[in-house]
């Protein structure tokens, strides 16, 4: 479909871009693959994944798991490279398991990855050894270092995005304001007894990205993920319940949105180190 020849392996592929014929007429608008994919291309313009649009020009790496729903390429020609790893690939390894958690592979794509000159340079040194490996005679070591220049580039990758945190920290801020605005929405007067906790999820979705990008945004700045964040929150307006009602613990569990009190204490416990009843005694 793509003009390229066939893949020396079946669950693998390197691919150079600019070596691609992109059939417009032939395609779906919208694809799924059934493989991890990541991609550098050097320009984007817009495109749809998922729910979200990116619209970066200067190109970075994008990053989709399997079964991601992606608007398709465009005919235009663009430059980079393109990797294709079936999950299979990595069966028998700790990948399989890590690949996982690396919170970028479900990012909206508005959240690529955008790389400096030299950082490009240290990632293409890694897709060039990928790429000669798999042209290359294969052996007993080739999955293997195949393998592992994967875990480095998600490593690199790993660095690049903690560092893109921190240098849009400006609008990172804003993004924490608009948080903390959300949480006091959720836990303002009945806000958790009529619509119950709010999951991660939740939140994320009243701000417009994903829980995977809030949570690494908000540990990268704050020490702390957003169901940590949620946590805290509970707990503080929890102790102000308790300081000032007479509500007992089991209206203030429901109260805050728990359909067991025993779920309330237990979490309250496992923050402050006592119940909310030792809580309220020691304050009084």
């Amino acid at each position: 479909m793509f003009g390229l020849p066939k893949p020396g392996h079946p669950l693998v592929s390197f691919i150079r871009l600019e070596e691609m014929k992109m059939p417009d007429e032939v395609l779906p608008d919208y694809l799924a693959l059934d493989f991890y994919k990541i991609a550098y291309k050097d320009t984007l313009g817009k495109a749809k994944y998922g729910q979200h649009h990116y619209d970066f020009g200067e190109g970075g790496l994008v990053f989709t798991a399997p079964g991601q729903l992606f608007e398709k390429p465009h005919a235009n020609k663009v430059n980079g490279c393109l990797i294709l790893l079936h999950p299979d690939f990595f069966l028998s390894y700790p990948l399989a398991k890590k690949i996982r958690q690396y919170g970028f592979f479900s990012y909206a794509a508005d959240e690529a990855l955008h790389v400096s000159e030299k950082e490009k340079a240290i990632l293409f040194s890694v897709f060039d050894i990928i790429d000669e490996e798999l042209k290359g005679r294969t052996d007993d070591f080739s999955q293997d270092v195949v393998i592992s220049q994967i875990e480095l580039l998600l490593n690199y990758s790993s660095r690049y995005y903690k560092r893109q945190f921190m240098t849009s920290r400006a609008a990172n801020d804003h993004l924490i304001e608009k948080f903390e605005k959300v949480l006091d929405s959720y836990f303002s007067d009945d806000g958790p007894l009529k619509n119950g906790l709010p999951s991660v999820q939740d939140v994320a979705d009243r701000l417009n990205v994903s829980a995977s990008y809030l949570s690494d945004m908000l540990r990268s700045l704050t020490g702390l993920n957003t169901q940590q964040h949620i946590h805290h929150r509970l707990i503080e307006t929890a102790k102000e319940i308790l300081s000032t009602t007479g509500l007992s613990v089991s209206e203030i569990a429901y109260r805050m949105g728990f359909e067991y009190p025993q779920s309330f204490t237990r979490l309250f416990k496992s923050k402050t180190g006592r119940t909310p009843l030792e809580f309220r005694q020691s304050f009084n």
